[in-house]
């Protein structure tokens, strides 16, 4: 790439005093796709404090190099006149050139030395550039040498891993996406098929499950499309003053039939006055059902699911909490993740994931806590102060 021979504007006096790198938007604002648990901002890589003395060191040391050599040549053509008898050299005098030119082939091996010290990672990390290249991100780099090149060969190591990880993401990915359009696919195809032949009339009962099994993909095709959008910075939100209490009891609202069907009782309890918080109403309405159609779907006749809002400094703490079978703690770290379903689960595991890219594109946090059998509980954020639109 270009950039790499230079510094580009950001680099100067270091991106991460003004604000992060270009790719963190004119605000400077951490990314959504920015991995969890990593500093943001990121701090300055080892290798860019190490990058002016290791490029001084290596100038020196070439520039001594080809002195001893020049200093080399001109004593032995110099030694060899006087040998011919073109210059006249007193004995003494031939006596310490000989020991100058001497001494000069040292200094040229001992710095040929250093400078075999300096190619040997640098050869390294050009064939690590290169297997990385041809898509071999196992691939690590021995970590030797003087600290400056060790610090690139760590920093190129931590990036081989991050890409192996993320080549692994992909391939995962797309196995599951796959795997969760076949069946709706398998469901049209199966019921079309049934009725071209005559097997099945083309009545209602038969046209059903095609109609069910497109809306399934058509949610599906919509789960993905927030996430790709939140994933990259994308998602666009339409900012709002919303009121929180009344949203909260327009999600209960709609989702009592179901419910009541299921013999479950759902509560609300709004602590204090509560202030309008700032954010997308349709996205928020988007997390707040995700949470209470998995906490109905988790609860046994009998239980209970309720819905806690209060201020919590400059937020707003949104809080459902059912009485239902809990997750399993191996399970628990990674609900948030994508395809994440707990046992005897039927959603897609997209929905989790995707209320935790809508809150946190908010500037908010969500959490969960379970405990095996006795309930879960899940809270998230929203600022109160004005949030500027994520780029």
């Amino acid at each position: 790439m270009s950039q790499g021979r230079g510094r580009g504007p950001w680099m100067r006096g270091g991106p991460w005093m003004r604000g992060g790198p270009p790719w963190a938007g004119p605000s400077g604002k951490r990314p959504p796709w920015w991995p969890e648990g990593e500093p943001w901002p990121p701090p300055r890589p080892p290798w860019m404090r190490h990058r002016g003395r290791f490029v001084r060191r290596l100038a020196l040391m070439l520039t001594g190099v080809f002195i001893l050599v020049a200093g080399m040549i001109t004593v032995g053509v110099w030694l060899a006149a006087a040998a011919l008898g073109v210059v006249q050299v007193a004995g003494p005098v031939r006596l310490i050139a000989v020991a100058a030119l001497v001494l000069a082939a040292g200094g040229v091996v001992i710095g040929t030395r250093g400078l075999r010290r300096f190619a040997a990672p640098v050869g390294d990390l050009v064939e690590g550039a290169t297997r990385i290249q041809s898509g071999d991100y196992g691939f690590r780099v021995v970590e030797r040498g003087p600290p400056e090149l060790r610090s690139v060969a760590h920093a190129f190591n931590a990036m081989s891993e991050r890409l192996q990880a993320t080549e692994n993401q992909r391939r995962s990915f797309l196995a599951d996406v796959t795997h969760e359009l076949r069946t709706p696919l398998a469901i049209i195809r199966g019921q079309a098929e049934g009725i071209s032949d005559g097997l099945y009339p083309g009545d209602a009962p038969h046209l059903t499950p095609i109609l069910e099994a497109a809306h399934t993909m058509e949610r599906l095709v919509d789960d993905l499309r927030t996430l790709a959008l939140s994933e990259t910075g994308s998602l666009n939100l339409a900012l709002e003053r919303i009121d929180v209490a009344a949203l909260v009891v327009e999600s209960l609202a709609s989702f009592r039939p179901q419910a009541e069907a299921r013999q479950i009782v759902l509560r609300q309890e709004m602590l204090g006055d509560l202030p309008s918080a700032l954010a997308d109403p349709v996205r928020i309405r988007s997390v707040l059902g995700n949470l209470l159609a998995n906490a109905i779907a988790h609860t046994p006749a009998g239980g209970s699911v309720q819905v806690r809002a209060q201020r919590s400094g400059d937020y707003l703490t949104v809080t459902v909490s059912d009485s239902g079978e809990g997750i399993p703690a191996d399970l628990l770290p990674s609900i948030f993740e994508r395809f994440v379903r707990g046992p005897g689960s039927n959603g897609s595991g997209l929905g989790l994931a995707i209320a935790r890219d809508l809150v946190q594109v908010h500037g908010g946090a969500i959490t969960a806590e379970s405990q095996p059998g006795a309930g879960t509980t899940i809270r998230f954020t929203l600022p109160l102060e004005p949030l500027e639109q994520p780029h």
